[in-house]
């Protein structure tokens, strides 16, 4: 994967369940994600918070997309293991998420991510997440 914005832009718009999200790139380097999401009525479950669901999927998209930064040419990135911990429910204007690796492997990378709801000026901790990604030829 190129290290510019518009790869990033093309990757998560080529999976239809981002878009349908709303999920949009913000910045990348090598081994590094930052991708944002509006929250909307949609998104909410019924206490209205933000829905687990949307903060996990959030998280391991941009994980996958900062492991698939550092894939060899010809090699996709899937998950093959997620771990969230909701730290509180989700509410504000819009999720900041940030996603890195931890360790690149030739068949297993290592990552971690955090997931903010900000809100105005106000940035919350909402969600911890680690997957692993196993790489496979595309």
């Amino acid at each position: 994967m190129e290290l510019d914005l518009a790869t990033l832009q093309g990757f998560i718009a080529r999976s239809p369940f981002m878009v349908e999200l709303g999920v949009q790139a913000v910045a990348v380097e090598a081994g590094r994600v930052r991708t944002r999401l509006d929250i909307r009525e949609a998104l909410r479950q019924h206490t209205g918070l933000v829905h687990a669901g949307v903060l996990a999927s959030l998280a391991d998209h941009s994980m996958g997309s900062a492991a698939q930064t550092l894939a060899p040419e010809g090699q996709w990135v899937l998950t093959a293991e997620l771990k969230t911990s909701l730290l509180r429910g989700a509410r504000g204007q819009w999720l900041a998420c940030e996603a890195w690796v931890l360790k690149a492997g030739r068949q297993l990378s290592f990552t971690e991510a955090e997931v903010h709801a900000v809100d105005g000026d106000t940035r919350t901790l909402v969600m911890k997440a680690s997957a692993t990604m196993a790489l496979t030829a595309a």
